[in-house]
């Protein structure tokens, strides 16, 4: 299961799993499939309806290309057979996963199978490359997929230790590649990518800008080069992209994302990512750095800091700081007149394959042929062989033939080339085609396009519809960006079964003019912020409770746009609103590492002259102590989350105030001279607030932390007495993070007490949540408490690889500054003094070299143990 090269890149980057059923009988069975899946880390890859303009093979074989794991999932349909095709899709799937792939077959007993169904699965199970099992119900097979999911990733490690030939045991898996990879082919530019291979791998040049107008193909070449350098760097590869970064600031927090680095707040945020990279040879591709120039010197700093970092940077302007290589992109070459006579001549011409090629892509039975040859070259040369451009011409051949087409360009680019003169001459041409491209649309098209200018990032179809609403829109905005999609003016991908939608930073440019030019732009950034904030109010209870996982990945689709919303209300001066932003949010910005940014704006908040209400600066309070109630917590802290308590108490929102009492108890535990009595009365009058508020979630948070207080005091059964409380209300709730806490904190009451089965089955379950989750900091304490599991029996090599692994995640995720509440190291202290410190100190090393889902399949599963 090596990651491949070439492969489709989601943001998460985890190991993919390509689920293979059909759609409606086994609904519930996908389900499960995909829980399990994502419990270990994992990503799921469901194919659930075709993508415009990519026919529907062409993208499930692009999805099972860059996937590891093939899982097929058959009940009784054979599922349906399109025309002019010999197997259903369910069976081409499978024909098309290729040979080596693992695949993990799950058939559901039946005594109503269609005939076709019942050949696939007798040549399946001929296939000595696949293994299959039999189930009954949904929660049997996400049973056997967890189990069978975390064996393979054990044996995978457990392969990885064996000795080579030459002796030598290599790594564990711990490739970090993280770069998006387009359905389409990279074409006419192998010198350009040949080039900037060997700069940087061969020549070890580290700064490398690729350099030249919008829509030149700077991105794509890009992500082809650091895909060929993947091994250069073991793997450690990955695309930050710029394109919502409106400040020098942002680039950093970009690059964190990118990495998985967590913003906890609780040291800057530069610290941690040198702290991620440092010790790796690692390349970072940093794209649309043109926004952000000033952030150059930034580069400079953390090369020196990092030898073995490399940047290899898109943008239009050159970045001007010491130790910087520049490759300049032209357009693709144009035809001349002698190609047009020469077909197979003008088709290796790089912008007619371009065009050609994407053309194909809509309509699939075209062909370039002595009639079209001409106007073909001609419309190439009139778009001066700019990629962009040429793509979005070859979007309308649905509805327009390349004679059509070229008398359009010739009476109207012209005349759109003129009216942006200000700009380069290939930007013009760009920006030439692109309103030629908005002319063949309708009103109610342009106008949808131009308010899509104002999001950052992706997009969900609700946020566009709300936006369209609030702008006085009444149209059907999937019909409008369908054919927005279509046009190849908005771009879309799936993610987690959602669609999600995103313009280039050059198509975002132009709509932003356009609603400038309108005067609309204020009212359509108002419209955005308005659908985010009222997205928090409506996600704030959601995030708590069954629906947790679930609604902290929707937001996460989004993070760029919460960030632009909550920033247009702090400039706007709209501070109440902006803290009320944020404080429906708490937990999302906790489990997906951005209390860190939320902290420095609402910082801002206290900062202003202007007057603010007493919840507004409880708020703000909270989040600029409670993240780091260890440090400095007499002078600061202690005062700061005292009044914040009091001042939510005094406004009306008692969760509020309980909440603020449980962080004020960490700093009182946290000072020079420790207030245990006064922080046990904080804790029980929290408890209380959230009992008379009916917030559950809230109550059990206080109940784990009087636990703490209570184990802290050698006070093991009055502790395991609060856990248990807490798990039970966390379970009735179905909340994950409040369930995977108290699992944690109830493991190392068990532990202490002696009760190891007890304390390994809670650390288990904690570890899976948590993975479950996305949780960084909750997978690092199962792996903590599951090393001190290992070595209370005496297994020093599985003790060693999991602490070893922990601290690896801690210091890549940027959770290795804040205190723990975690014993292990006093289990691994006696064996670091013992004849097995060496074999320790070995296992340790090993598992530093674990990558997060390794470790957690690793510690999972029964057979990864010594």
């Amino acid at each position: 299961m090596t990651p491949r090269a070439g492969r489709i890149r989601t943001p998460d980057q985890r190991l993919r799993v390509f689920v293979s059923s059909t759609l409606q009988e086994l609904a519930a069975e996908r389900r499960a499939a995909r829980s399990a899946i994502e419990e270990l880390r994992m990503a799921p890859v469901m194919f659930e309806l075709g993508a415009r303009p990519h026919p529907p093979r062409d993208l499930y074989r692009a999805y099972l290309e860059q996937s590891d794991v093939f899982v097929g999932l058959y009940w009784e349909r054979y599922g349906w057979v399109a025309p002019d095709e010999e197997v259903s899709g369910l069976e081409d799937e499978y024909n098309l996963a290729p040979t080596a792939m693992p695949k993990l077959i799950y058939i559901r007993h039946s005594s109503a199978r269609e005939p076709r169904l019942t050949a696939l699965l007798d040549r399946i199970r001929s296939d000595d490359t696949a293994s299959y099992k039999s189930f009954s119900t949904a929660d049997e097979l996400g049973e056997y997929l967890r189990g069978d999911l975390a064996t393979m990733l054990a044996e995978r490690f457990d392969a990885s230790r064996a000795p080579s030939p030459g002796g030598a045991t290599p790594p564990p898996e711990t490739r970090l590649t993280r770069l998006p990879s387009p359905l389409t082919e990279l074409i006419g530019r192998r010198r350009e990518v040949d080039e900037l291979v060997d700069l940087i791998g061969t020549a070890g040049a580290r700064l490398v800008t690729i350099i030249g107008p919008g829509g030149i193909g700077k991105s794509r070449v890009a992500i082809d080069a650091a895909e060929r350098l993947q091994d250069r760097f073991d793997g450690h590869v990955a695309f930050v992209d710029l394109a919502s970064a409106t400040q020098p600031a942002l680039v950093i927090a970009a690059m964190a994302q990118a990495l998985g680095v967590r913003d906890t707040g609780d040291a800057p945020l530069a610290d941690k990512v040198t702290m991620a990279l440092g010790g790796r040879r690692s390349l970072l591709v940093l794209d649309n750095f043109e926004q952000v120039l000033d952030a150059a010197p930034l580069l400079s700093t953390f090369l020196s800091e990092i030898p073995g970092l490399s940047f290899l940077v898109t943008s239009r302007s050159l970045l001007r700081v010491s130790g910087e290589h520049a490759v300049e992109l032209a357009p693709l070459a144009v035809p001349d007149a002698d190609d047009v006579d020469d077909l197979p001549r003008l088709l290796a011409v790089p912008s007619v394959a371009l065009f050609v090629a994407r053309v194909r892509a809509v309509k699939p039975d075209f062909e370039l042929t002595p009639g079209n040859a001409a106007a073909v070259a001609g419309i190439c040369r009139a778009l001066d062989g700019v990629p962009l451009a040429l793509e979005l011409a070859a979007a309308r051949a649905r509805v327009l033939g390349p004679k059509a087409m070229l008398k359009r360009l010739d009476r109207q680019l012209p005349l759109l080339v003129e009216g942006v003169r200000d700009l380069p001459e290939r930007q013009r041409t760009l920006r030439g085609t692109i309103e030629w491209s908005t002319r063949l649309l309708g009103e109610a098209e342009n106008g949808l396009l131009a308010q899509l200018g104002v999001f950052a990032g992706d997009f969900s179809l609700d946020a566009a519809e709300a936006v369209h609403a609030e702008m006085g829109g009444d149209a059907d905005v999937l019909l409008l960006l369908g054919a927005l999609v279509d046009s190849s003016l908005v771009r879309q991908r799936e993610r987690d079964d959602v669609s999600l939608f995103s313009l280039l930073t050059t198509v975002r440019e132009y709509a932003l003019e356009r609603l400038e030019a309108d005067g609309t732009l204020e009212a359509a950034r108002r419209a955005h912020a308005e659908y985010y904030r009222s997205l928090s109010e409506e996600m704030s209870s959601a995030l708590t409770g069954r629906l947790q996982a679930e609604s902290v990945r929707r937001l996460a689709r989004e993070y760029d746009n919460l960030r632009a919303a909550i920033r247009y209300l702090i400039d706007a001066g709209e501070f109440d609103a902006a803290a009320r932003f944020a404080w429906n949010l708490y937990i999302f910005w906790w489990v997906d590492g951005h209390l860190g940014e939320v902290r420095g704006l609402m910082a801002e908040l206290l900062r202003t002259d202007a007057a603010i209400s007493d919840v507004t600066r409880a708020t703000a309070l909270y989040y600029t102590r409670a993240i780091v109630f260890w440090q400095d917590p007499d002078e600061v802290v202690v005062p700061g989350l005292s009044e914040s308590a009091e001042l939510f108490r005094s406004s009306g929102d008692p969760s509020g105030s309980a909440l603020a009492l449980i962080s004020l108890a960490l700093a009182l535990l946290s000072a020079r001279e420790p207030d245990p009595v006064r922080a046990d009365e904080a804790l029980e009058t929290s408890l209380g607030q959230f009992r008379d508020a009916h917030f559950r979630w809230g109550e059990a948070m206080a109940l784990v932390t009087l636990g703490r207080v209570a184990l802290l005091a050698r006070k093991e059964h009055a502790a395991l007495n609060r856990f248990e409380e807490s798990l039970a209300l966390a379970e009735s709730e179905r909340d994950d993070l409040g369930m995977a806490i108290a699992l944690h904190h109830l493991g190392w009451a068990h532990l202490l007490l002696g009760a190891i089965d007890h304390a390994r089955h809670c650390f288990e379950r904690s570890l899976t949540v948590s993975a479950g989750l996305g949780h960084d900091e909750g997978v690092a304490y199962g792996l903590e408490g599951l090393a001190a599991i290992a070595a209370a029996a005496g297994d020093v090599e599985r003790a060693g690889r999991l602490a070893g692994a922990a601290t690896s995640l801690r210091e890549r995720s940027g959770l290795y500054n804040a205190p723990t509440f975690s014993f292990h190291e006093a289990y691994l202290a006696p064996l670091r003094g013992s004849d097995a410190a060496d074999t320790l100190a070995a296992a340790v090393a090993e598992g530093e070299r674990m990558s997060s889902e390794t470790a957690t399949a690793y510690a999972l599963a029964p057979e990864a143990a010594s």
